[in-house]
């Protein structure tokens, strides 16, 4: 399964992941910010623009790339 079609399906994110995300201003011109998932705020299972997240520092944003899995990914404690 590529990035992208990771991106757009919720079982591929989980708290903990690194992930670049599309801010809701940046839609147009693309530019993309990395953090740690906080949590999951997409119910479906997937979602064509990407699961939407909350990033740890507070920024919300859809899901474009899954960076870094990390072992310990979704083991938050």
């Amino acid at each position: 399964m590529g990035p992208e079609r990771q991106a757009t399906t919720r079982s591929a994110i989980k708290a903990g992941i690194t992930v670049d995300v599309v801010q809701k201003q940046d839609q147009r011109s693309g530019t993309l910010t990395r953090g740690v998932v906080s949590a999951i705020l997409t119910n479906s299972a997937t979602h064509p623009h990407g699961i939407k997240v909350r990033l740890t520092d507070g920024r919300v944003g859809r899901v474009q790339a899954i960076i870094n899995t990390g072992a310990d990914a979704g083991q938050k404690s």
